[in-house]
């Protein structure tokens, strides 16, 4: 199916002028793989160690993050007759400690300019998702196999603190303003907001179903924080740390990865094995459409214009772009096995 959406819409976005590379993080082939986002062809497939998932940018867009971890994935958890996940009871869904390598667990470094793989920072155990402080002088970090948090010293390559949080943290989101970051943990659904200063946890409360990311409206007001196993999408209000909604999801939607829109208007989610991305009015919460995509779509990211969406979808190795103005799915790119995370990174004047 990827080969016969490879070529569509190609001349529609090279006459919107999208001038940036595709960054996905390949969880089983162990790479990153850099896509020109015009023509739609690869151009670089960079080794970065094993499993990589979250992926972020540096602010002044010459570095690459990518978490990387030595404990094995496993399958998606089997469905009920209700299509809810079945976990096992004290065991994590996609993680097997008993064989993990942890002298693979890091943050690998990759060079824009060089599309190189440079280096790769401690991280604490079992790095998943993290967050880049507005000033790109630190990393916050989930340690999703010892249920900590850990705060990186970009320059020192030193970790400054580790903050105890609940079981299997996974989402980080560091709100715009830097003050504040945001840390999910899957197993009891806590949320975690903790002062990108001092360290200390602010407050944590409960969501319920297996909270995944976190995402700011642009002034930072709200958080949007989607929960996989309940199909839920919950508004949070950052600045009194009040939950204001939980907008439940059509059936069958696991989402997983949220962003808001450039503009602050609209939130997207990917839903998993729904196959769509869901589309949420940031003012009103209505939920305003579902747009089919590729096969399960985890990770997602749009363009700085608001143009367009890329998701990256795991179980058919392709990223589905979509055009944000029509709703529709205008083609799809092949990249590594398995694609999990993924940045958009400005080409070179």
């Amino acid at each position: 199916m990827a080969a016969c959406f490879a070529f569509l819409g190609t001349t529609v976005r090279a006459q919107s002028g999208e001038n940036f590379y595709i960054y996905v993080s390949n969880e089983r082939s162990d790479n990153v793989s850099v896509i020109d986002a015009v023509t739609g062809e690869a151009v670089a497939a960079i080794a970065v160690g094993k499993r990589p998932r979250g992926i972020h940018l540096s602010p002044d867009g010459k570095t690459v993050y990518v978490a990387v971890s030595g404990t094995p994935p496993e399958p998606p958890p089997k469905l009920d007759a209700n299509g809810n996940p079945i976990f096992q009871k004290g065991h994590d869904d996609d993680d097997d400690d008993k064989n993990a390598d942890k002298s693979a667990d890091g943050i690998a470094v990759i060079d824009v300019a060089q599309r190189k793989l440079v280096g790769k920072l401690s991280a604490g155990s079992d790095p998943e998702q993290f967050a880049v402080s507005p000033d790109g002088t630190r990393l916050f970090i989930s340690n999703e196999d010892v249920a900590t948090a850990s705060v990186l010293n970009i320059a020192s390559g030193k970790v400054e603190k580790i903050i105890p949080v609940h079981k299997e943290p996974e989402g980080v989101g560091i709100r715009p303003d830097g003050k504040v970051f945001y840390v999910t943990c899957e197993t009891d659904g806590e949320i975690f907001a903790v002062d990108a200063s001092t360290f200390k946890v602010i407050t944590h409360f409960n969501v319920g179903g297996r909270p995944r990311s976190v995402d700011f409206l642009p002034d930072g007001s709200r958080v949007f924080i989607p929960s996989e196993s309940a199909g839920q999408l919950h508004v949070i209000d950052t600045v009194n740390y009040q939950q204001l909604e939980t907008v439940a999801l059509a059936k069958g939607s696991r989402p997983m990865c949220v962003k808001v829109s450039p503009d602050g208007k609209k939130v997207y989610a990917g839903t998993g094995r729904a196959g769509t991305i869901c589309v949420m009015d940031a003012a009103s919460h209505k939920i305003l459409n579902y747009i089919p995509a590729g096969k399960r779509p985890w990770g997602i990211i749009i363009s700085p214009d608001g143009k367009f969406l890329y998701s990256a979808n795991g179980p058919s190795n392709d990223i589905s772009v979509i055009d944000l103005e029509t709703e529709k799915e205008l083609q799809r790119i092949p990249a590594g096995t398995s694609p999990w995370g993924i940045v958009l990174v400005a080409k070179s004047l």
